[in-house]
Parts: C-alpha cells; sequence; structure tokens
C-alpha cells in the first residue's frame, strides 16, 4: 500500500470516480459538484488517500477555512468525504487518513480541526468531540408578519454579487471569494429564496439543500431581521409544509423571533471539533481578553493538564476534550459553578465561549 499522500494530478479523476461510486452511487451528478471548493485541482495538495497497485482504497479531504468573528480571527481545518474501500475496512486506513489531514492542518496553520459525522466514537478515539451550538427551528405552521413591500422569489438565478454583499455582513463567517459564492449557487438541488426592496436592492435570501444533503433545511441565510422573518413566512407557505432553520448561538435577535412562533426548538452542536495548535489559539484567545482591558486571563497548557481562569482564580481541566466544549460551547462554566468570583465570570463571558459558527455551502 501506498499512502496516505496527495493525488496526483492524473490520478485526480480515479478518485472523483472512487467517490462518486462510494458516497454518491445514486446521484446524476459528481460529489465535485457538491463540493466545488474542495474538489478542485488546486487543493489536491489538501486531498489524501491510500492507494493500492493503483486502486483508490481510502481518501479524506481538508480544506482551511478562515473564520472571522468579533473577538478572534482564526483557521479551521475542515475535514469531509472520509471512507475506505468494503474490501478493506477495519485496516486502520480511515485513522491514517484522518491523522494525515490533521497533520496538514497543522502545517497549514490551524487552530483546530472540524468535520461532521454520526460515527461519534470512531472519532472520539482520534480525539474529536460534539462541540460548538447549533440551534434548529421546524417551522410547524404559517404565520403572518408586517405588512411589507418586499418582493419575493424562488428563481435560483440571483447575482452573486448581491448574495455576497449579505453574506459578508455576518459578524461571524468563513472568508469567502466571489467566485466561491458563485459556485456554491450552482450546486446541485440548491434552492434559493430571496426577498426584494421595491427599487430591485436584494433584502434578505435563504439557501436550501446542498446535493444529496440538508434536504429541508435553510442551512444559509442573509439579510436583517424583519426582512428574514418576511422570507421565513413567503418559504413555509410556498412549500405547504414544515421545514427546518439551523441558527448559530449568537444569533439572538432572530432566535428570539422565530421563538414567537409556531415552532419546535432544537439544542445541538455544530460539529465534532479537535484542537490542532492549542498555543496559537491560545495567544489569539489571550489578545482577545487583553483588547477587553483583561489582561490577567489564564489560558495555559501543561504535561498533564490546562488551566484556565482570571487572576488566582483558576480551574484545571485533565482532558482536551473538556477544553473543546469551554471554549467553543455548549459547556457554561456558570452553570458550572467552577469559579468563586462573579467578577471572574463576568470578565469570561466577554470572549467565552467563542462566537463560532460554519455557514452550510462550507461543510464538507
Amino acid at each position: 500500500m501506498e499512502g496516505p499522500r496527495s493525488p496526483s494530478e492524473t490520478e485526480f479523476t480515479q478518485v472523483l470516480n472512487f467517490l462518486d461510486k462510494k458516497l454518491r452511487s445514486e446521484s446524476t451528478w459528481s460529489i465535485s459538484a457538491e463540493y466545488p471548493t474542495a474538489f478542485t485541482a488546486s487543493n489536491l495538495h489538501n486531498m489524501r488517500i491510500i492507494s493500492d497497485d493503483e486502486k483508490v482504497l481510502s481518501h479524506a479531504v481538508m480544506k482551511p477555512l478562515i473564520i472571522k468573528s468579533p473577538h478572534v480571527i482564526f483557521k479551521a481545518g475542515a475535514i469531509g468525504s472520509v471512507v475506505t474501500d468494503d474490501d478493506h475496512r477495519g485496516q486502520g486506513l480511515s485513522t491514517q487518513i484522518i491523522q494525515d489531514c490533521l497533520k496538514l492542518a497543522k502545517e497549514q496553520s490551524c487552530d483546530i480541526a472540524i468535520l461532521w459525522t454520526d460515527l461519534f466514537d470512531f472519532y472520539r478515539r482520534i480525539g474529536f468531540e460534539l462541540a460548538g451550538s447549533e440551534i434548529s427551528f421546524v417551522i410547524e405552521d404559517k404565520f403572518e408578519v408586517a405588512p411589507n413591500q418586499l418582493r419575493f422569489s424562488i428563481d435560483s438565478r440571483v447575482s452573486p454579487d448581491a448574495i455576497h454583499r449579505l453574506y459578508s455582513n455576518h459578524s461571524v463567517n468563513s472568508v469567502r471569494t466571489l467566485d466561491e459564492t458563485r459556485k456554491f449557487l450552482s450546486i446541485p438541488l440548491t434552492k434559493v429564496y430571496t426577498a426584494w426592496e421595491p427599487n430591485g436592492q436584494l433584502a434578505a435570501y435563504a439557501i436550501e439543500g446542498k446535493g444529496i444533503d440538508l434536504d429541508g433545511y435553510i442551512h444559509e441565510w442573509g439579510g436583517s431581521v424583519s426582512k428574514l422573518m418576511a422570507l421565513f413566512s413567503f418559504i413555509r407557505n410556498h412549500k405547504q409544509n414544515p421545514y427546518v432553520i439551523i441558527c448559530p448561538n449568537h444569533a439572538q435577535n432572530l432566535i428570539e423571533e422565530l421563538k414567537k412562533q409556531t415552532v419546535t426548538m432544537n439544542q445541538g452542536f455544530l460539529g465534532m471539533i479537535k484542537l490542532v495548535n492549542f498555543d496559537q489559539l491560545a495567544a489569539k484567545i489571550k489578545r482577545a481578553f487583553r483588547a477587553e482591558g483583561i489582561s490577567d486571563f489564564v489560558l495555559e497548557k501543561h504535561p498533564d493538564c490546562f488551566v484556565f481562569g482570571v487572576g488566582q482564580d483558576l480551574y484545571t481541566l485533565t482532558k482536551e476534550t473538556d477544553m473543546v466544549r469551554m471554549l467553543f460551547g455548549p459547556i457554561n462554566f456558570r452553570s458550572l459553578g467552577i469559579f468563586e468570583k462573579e467578577e471572574t465570570l463576568q470578565k469570561m463571558e466577554k470572549i467565552l465561549p467563542l462566537d463560532f459558527w460554519i455557514w452550510g455551502w462550507d461543510s464538507i
């Protein structure tokens, strides 16, 4: 066997055929159409395969994402399309592939790695843990909003510039180019719902579906809360069926408006996260605290534990996975009662848990 390694340019088509057969056997499109920024010749160096006699046996891909948030700009290595040939499972190939993707992520200065899976026990053995926060709302019934002059559309032929402009207004997002937005709009089975001002300006948008994934889920949206609620009302009337809106925990204004409707609210995790470069991430978080005037924040890694807190009011964690959940949520250190001083809690809550979110188009 050879690898893990990146495929050569001449092997690119062979790798895509392997993935299409294993992951998209019933689709009429290639997996590269669903993930147009991950499966490109320019990202070959972040694809990993194990092969034997020119046959692909195992695969995974890593895509670095720069995440902007109000306090910290950090880098996440998103990992996906992990699959091993049926005849070669149980030999540790997927583990080798993932470990090599983590090595790639560290070499490219990623602070963390993230993936989406239901194989929780398998990835916990590699050091990943369910973390981050995701809130989903099932829109059960039709609802009315205040009268408005908006025009609604379900035409997917929308200017990428208009979508990109509203997307860029999010306080937490992945850095994207206009060309990437254009590619995302062409993903198969993507439905684009839009609301337009009388002057022809895009007021709000909502994206449902992404290839075989996220059918019935609004996984991307943009615009002011009032315009979004009007668009969500239109979507419910148009679909004539319930659907789901996925929200980050920090979108509190939108969350409060959705709670007023007939909805089922579910609290979940953003994904499975692993620390890749703790010292680098800790330095960024400390700078964020200093920018808030808090110079005595402590976040340190020792040989057998992690220590964090403010001043002398400190707490110790022995598991890296607990630190992940503390930094990114959903663990709430106030409810745990781990600090003695209210002042410590107030200082900690200025930054932690970090506002962290990856929109659906960026998941791989």
